[in-house]
Order: C-alpha cells, then structure tokens, then sequence
C-alpha cells in the first residue's frame, strides 16, 4: 500500500510539473472538503488565465484503465467539490475537469473528462 501511495504522489507531481509546462500555475494540490463524511479531494486546481482546471491524477499503465478508474459517483463527488472551491473564491469564468493518467513517465492528459 505505501509504495501505491508513494507512486501516486509522483505521479501527482508530474502532473503538477506537466500543467506548469501547460502555461498553468497551480492554485492547490490535494483539496479537500468533507474530512470525515462524504470527504472529496481534488487532486490538482490549476489556472491559466480565467480557466479553472480541476485535475484528477490517475497512476495507471493505460490511458483506458485510467479513465475507468473515475467510478460516476467518484465524478459527481469531485463535481460537488470543484463548485464548492469556485464559490468560495467567487470565480464566474470557465472551468474544465480534466483526467491526467500517469503511466511511467508517460501523460495522457484528457479534457473535459468528468
């Protein structure tokens, strides 16, 4: 389990690395609301320009089994989440949910995923 969790924190950080290089700077890593019940984190909030990206890090061997990993009550949960953030720091502009599957160091970054 630690070296999953291990793993997946690289893979968080690639994908922090990758969005920088996207011309994104990261507002939050690890966002999180509900810390008991009903707890969601967003891995990644990011910003280029007005665009809010809310990313969810997949650490997977396929871009498939990556977006498979994303269950729908996973989405609705992480949906509920990034609205939360953006009425707190009253952001009217556009958002976007997207899916960053790291495989090794491969990136398959996926718009519009959630």
């Amino acid at each position: 389990m630690k070296n999953t969790y291990k793993a997946g924190l690289f893979a968080e950080w690639i994908a922090r690395q990758y969005l920088r290089l996207c011309g994104f700077s990261i507002l939050e890593s690890r966002y999180v609301i509900g810390q008991n019940t009903g707890r969601a984190e967003i891995d990644i909030i990011a910003r280029r320009g007005d665009l809010v990206l809310f990313v969810e890090v997949k650490n997977r061997k396929s871009r498939e089994v990556g977006l498979d990993a994303v269950t729908y009550t996973q989405g609705q949960r992480l949906r509920a989440t990034a609205e939360h953030y953006l009425r707190r720091i009253r952001h009217t502009g556009p958002a976007r949910f997207d899916i960053i599957v790291v495989g090794g160091w491969r990136i398959h970054h996926l718009k519009n995923s959630i």
